[in-house]
């Protein structure tokens, strides 16, 4: 099963793709789209969010057409103190979800405290901590930013989240269902 997880941004989007077969996880790809480019240097930024906006879909429509995956796990709402900011990310992250329905894809969608915890087993840990638990799974990993990182932990959390089978298994609190819990198996194999 091939899964993107996507950090949506109106000046960065993050995407990842893995392919889970069994409780096998390897990395495709990771990427960053940048959405804000020299030439709109000089205009307000309200006239180039249409652009922006179709290049998240022409963009995110090729990753999804090159990779071909099945699921898209995408970062949920969260509450912003800037409703400026909170709009903008709000457009960038429909044309995300529209982008994954066209391609008939499966969407979820994962708070960031949810991803923490399948990642590190803690909510709260921050984004050097989730990075540091991707390198100790997946192997060194280059990321040209935080939001590569972060789309990959969102694919790597729904990958945690799906039994066997590929069904969605409910969060149960077990130490097994962190990639923590699985870097400690992994490493005391290695031992």
């Amino acid at each position: 099963m091939i899964i993107l997880g996507v950090d949506p941004g109106s000046r960065l989007l993050g995407y990842g793709v893995i392919e889970k077969t069994g409780n096998h996880v390897r990395v495709l790809t990771h990427g960053t789209i940048r959405l804000f480019h020299k030439e709109y240097r000089d205009i307000p930024v309200d006239e180039t969010t249409p652009s922006r906006l179709r290049e998240i879909f022409e963009k995110l429509g090729d990753v999804i057409k090159e990779y071909k995956p099945h699921i898209m796990a995408v970062e949920k709402v969260f509450f912003a103190k800037n409703a400026i900011s909170a709009l903008k990310l709000g457009q960038a992250r429909g044309v995300v979800l529209l982008t994954g329905a066209v391609h008939d894809l499966e969407i979820h969608e994962y708070s960031v405290t949810e991803v923490k915890s399948m990642i590190t087993g803690h909510g709260r840990s921050d984004k050097e901590q989730v990075a540091k638990m991707l390198q100790m799974i997946l192997g060194n990993q280059d990321f040209a930013t935080a939001d590569a990182s972060d789309a990959l932990s969102l694919a790597l959390a729904h990958a945690l989240a799906l039994k066997p089978s590929g069904s969605i298994a409910k969060a149960n609190g077990k130490k097994g269902n962190s990639l923590k819990a699985l870097a400690e198996a992994k490493a005391a194999k290695l031992r």
